[in-house]
């Protein structure tokens, strides 16, 4: 079997866009991928036509080969661009190799140690449809996220004030305030996911995360800046009882090796189209299990992403939960051709079908082009991207 095309598919995913991409063999057999960093796609497009050059008429399931020969000639490395481009591709390579042998890739990784993937809501708090304008409005919101089925449900409490680097008492009042609302709104036995964003100063991480800790947040992610050293990163860890969670700007095996050895996170949170790929991405949570940290991987794309996500969930013993973007559904149900991955009671469960398990509508795909958006580039998650998506 060899590789004959490589076809991408820039899609307007309502907040951000996507980037699909399709590889096709000559025996016939296809694969699909995700790749795309927020803001940057059609740098991420050019550079998988650049892959193209590399890939075409060679064996596909020589994924090794192609990923180490990739990223060791690529002379400019650690790099987003060229790791989005990879991981997608990896995972197209994956997807047609699980199909020609007619088994669910986590068949692939070592089989599956979990039987269903319990999933994390993201993006409770707003959708095309809601959006949390009060205090109270969050709790309310949380509620009807846990009458969906959800026990996990993280936010960014600091969204609205649009606090950075420094927290002001008036934005920690807010935040507080926000958390003990939806703490009480769900009760005790439902876990919260403090997001931080990666924006905050060591110390007023610190502070914030010992506000919090009466709530007992299942964990606080990104409390610091990824500009930050390793060390600051580790001293925040030390300095709460909140278990710290970091990785989804973290690049390779190689970036997190000293996360890893400084002990700097009690949970590791790699992004699979960030980091690499599939293998990229078990290396690492294998590298997180020597170290006795768990497993709770980042996203930021959309479904064949996360279909991915489910195979490595499935196949790694340190795998805790997977974070989930519940207000995509609508995207899910227009580009899937059939309903995986999707959520039932807060688990999605595990594929029977041979490869990935995803097939994308073509035709969708071409109905709802790239849209370029500064918000993205400019602002990052909390910019005007994510608020024009809310305000729908």
């Amino acid at each position: 079997m060899k590789i004959k095309a490589i076809k991408t598919f820039p899609y307007d995913g309502v907040w951000r866009d996507l980037i699909f991409i399709k590889i096709e063999t000559d025996e016939g057999i296809h694969g699909w991928g995700e790749a795309g960093t927020m803001g940057r796609e059609r740098a991420n497009e050019a550079t998988i036509h650049e892959i193209e050059h590399y890939l075409i008429g060679k064996d596909p399931g020589q994924i090794e080969l192609h990923w180490n020969t990739l990223y060791r000639d690529s002379y400019w490395r650690p790099d987003y661009t060229l790791l989005n481009a990879l991981a997608g591709v990896e995972m197209a390579l994956w997807d047609i190799l699980g199909k020609s042998l007619n088994v669910p890739v986590y068949k692939l990784l070592g089989g599956e140690f979990h039987s269903r993937i319990p999933v994390y809501n993201n993006a409770w708090y707003f959708s095309p449809t809601s959006r949390a304008k009060t205090l109270e409005d969050y709790g309310k919101l949380a509620q009807k996220a846990v009458a969906q089925g959800f026990r996990h449900l993280k936010w960014d409490p600091w969204w609205d004030p649009g606090t950075d680097y420094f927290i002001g008492r008036k934005d920690m009042r807010w935040a507080k305030e926000c958390v003990k609302i939806v703490r009480e709104a769900v009760g005790s036995d439902i876990e919260l996911l403090i997001e931080m964003h990666g924006r905050f100063s060591p110390e007023d991480a610190i502070q914030a995360a010992r506000e919090l800790e009466e709530y007992d947040p299942y964990f606080i992610e990104e409390p610091i800046c990824p500009d930050c050293s390793v060390d600051a990163l580790a001293r925040v860890r030390n300095s709460t009882r909140i278990p710290v969670a970091a990785g989804e700007r973290v690049l390779t095996r190689w970036g997190f090796w000293e996360v890893f050895k400084k002990q700097a996170v009690a949970i590791a949170q790699p992004d699979i189209i960030h980091c690499g790929g599939i293998s990229e991405m078990k290396k690492i949570a294998a590298m997180a299990q020597v170290s006795y940290v768990g497993f709770a991987p980042h996203i930021s794309e959309g479904p064949v992403e996360v279909a991915a996500l489910v195979h490595i969930d499935a196949s790694t013993p340190n795998f805790l939960i997977q974070e989930f973007f519940y207000p995509d559904m609508p995207l899910y149900e227009t580009i899937m051709k059939d309903p995986f991955p999707v959520p039932k009671n807060g688990f999605i469960e595990l594929p029977t079908r041979p490869g990935l398990g995803v097939e994308l509508d073509e035709k969708a795909l071409t109905e709802k082009p790239f849209k370029y958006r500064p918000g993205l580039v400019l602002g990052g998650l909390w910019g005007e991207g994510l608020r024009t998506f809310a305000q729908r």
